[in-house]
């Protein structure tokens, strides 16, 4: 399965100005060049490339960060949309219908 999405130049100009356009994950593949100023003649716009082990360094940060998320989700600051539920033994429907682009929002596999 693979996703598709427009290159970089094309997704800033859906942005307004002082946008942001983050790049994240690589199911589309590597990402294409893009010319700096582009980011300038669209509006000021910002682009970001990040990367997980960037913003959680330590075992310390990781569980810091895994608390407070669990305690937004706790006080309902937080809300998963989970558009659908399998259980483990239909892993294969749960793939098929990702592949298909049947499902949006999280899926859930139960054991």
């Amino acid at each position: 399965m693979t996703a598709w999405a427009p290159p970089p130049s094309r997704a800033a100009i859906a942005l307004r100005k002082r946008g942001l356009l983050a790049l994240y994950g690589a199911a589309s593949g590597p990402v294409p060049p893009i010319e700096v100023q582009e980011l300038n003649r669209n509006g000021s716009l910002f682009l970001t490339r990040p990367n997980l082990d960037h913003h959680v360094e330590t075992r310390e940060e990781l569980e810091w960060r895994a608390r407070e998320l669990f305690e937004w989700l706790a006080r309902g600051e937080l809300t998963i949309d989970v558009s659908r539920r399998y259980r483990l033994s239909e892993a294969r429907q749960a793939h098929e219908d990702l592949a298909a682009r049947r499902t949006s929002g999280k899926l859930l596999l139960i054991p």
